[in-house]
């Protein structure tokens, strides 16, 4: 898979050193929602976690906007390689 070998370039490329950036934060919050999107389709009543998920979607969405404000071509480069859709702009 494309995002499994992307986790394994990320993960080696900024080991110590870059957890606070932007990028990986992004990076962090989409490995949860991924992980908690495929808990949340066995267990459709765990209201819980689905509050969890919709806080975390916030947090990324917010970290997606700045970056874009920031580094449109980071930006542009983070959502390929993530595989997520861009956000609407308001």
């Amino acid at each position: 898979m494309v995002k499994n070998s992307f986790i394994s370039v990320i993960s080696q490329e900024k080991k110590e050193e870059n957890r606070g950036s932007v990028e990986f934060q992004i990076f962090s919050f989409t490995n949860r929602i991924r992980r908690l999107t495929s808990h949340l389709q066995l267990h459709k009543k765990d209201y819980l976690s689905q509050r969890g998920l919709r806080k975390i979607l916030g947090k990324r969405q917010r970290l997606l906007s700045y970056l874009s404000k920031k580094n449109r071509i980071g930006y542009k480069e983070l959502i390929n390689r993530l595989d997520i859709r861009e956000s609407k702009t308001r």
